[in-house]
């Protein structure tokens, strides 16, 4: 009986340490809040109160060489790609602010605590996707972010791009889901970042394998009291959502 109560005890105290370690990432910002809105200044901020570890933004380049921070390629009859930095300064987001320039945003982020999680978009074309990227690592060293900022991308490519342009140590994580931890880790990926189905059902056993090869392991769009619990049961390192004040009570039980 004794025996059986400390082991009972080491698995509750297995259990609080899981779930203290979780951290909190706002997808596109916490933006589900009043005067908020996705990928604004505002969500980054609010984020920053809650307070979360990070604060997720999409990054596109414009057709002359501007970053602009937004989750769509076309917003509001906006295609930021094929648009210039003018015409994209007239896009007014759903809080009454234009979008933001990346710049702009790191600006924010300089004044903040929260950590920046940067989602390079798939752009049409592989060359542009390309400057985006190095423009973005070279404005992040302007502000001397590098040690607050990861990237995730759905596109291998751009991975690998980040791998080889980044200061080493910088940690870049691929969102498709397709491949197993032991090839991102051969290229050199801090981890998996997928989202709740992959890693629910498709391949639960995934996130053991992460953390047995010394990788990290976030999981999106994560949103229900259900889910959440679950999640952080996994002992995942990072859950991204849309609800991070849901998720912050849930890791204070």
């Amino acid at each position: 009986m004794k025996m059986r109560t400390i082991l009972f005890g080491l698995a509750l105290l297995m259990s609080v340490g899981a779930m203290a370690e979780v951290k909190i990432v706002a997808h596109r910002g916490y933006w589900r809040t009043a005067g908020s809105a996705q990928n604004s200044l505002t969500s980054y901020k609010k984020a920053d109160q809650v307070p979360c570890y990070g604060s997720e933004i999409d990054i596109w380049i414009s057709k002359d060489g501007v970053i602009y921070v937004n989750h769509d390629k076309t917003f509001k009859g906006c295609c930021i790609e094929k648009s210039t930095a003018a015409e994209c300064d007239k896009v007014i987001l759903d809080n009454g602010e234009k979008m933001p320039t990346f710049e702009e945003y790191l600006k924010v982020v300089k004044q903040g605590k929260a950590e920046l999680v940067i989602e390079v978009k798939t752009h049409d074309d592989l060359a542009r996707q390309n400057l985006c990227i190095d423009k973005a690592l070279n404005l992040v060293k302007k502000y001397k972010l590098q040690n607050r900022v990861s990237y995730i991308a759905f596109d291998l490519a751009a991975c690998l791009r980040i791998i080889e342009k980044a200061p080493k140590g910088t940690e870049v994580y691929y969102l498709n889901g397709d491949l197993a931890p032991k090839t991102l880790k051969r290229v050199g990926c801090a981890g998996i970042d997928y989202r709740d189905k992959v890693l629910k059902t498709d391949h639960p056993k995934w996130i053991d394998e992460c953390h047995r090869l010394g990788m990290k392991v976030n999981v999106w769009t994560v949103d229900t009291k259900e889910d959440l619990e679950y999640f952080v049961s996994k002992g995942v390192d990072y859950i991204t959502t849309n609800e991070p004040e849901l998720l912050k009570s849930i890791l204070k039980k």
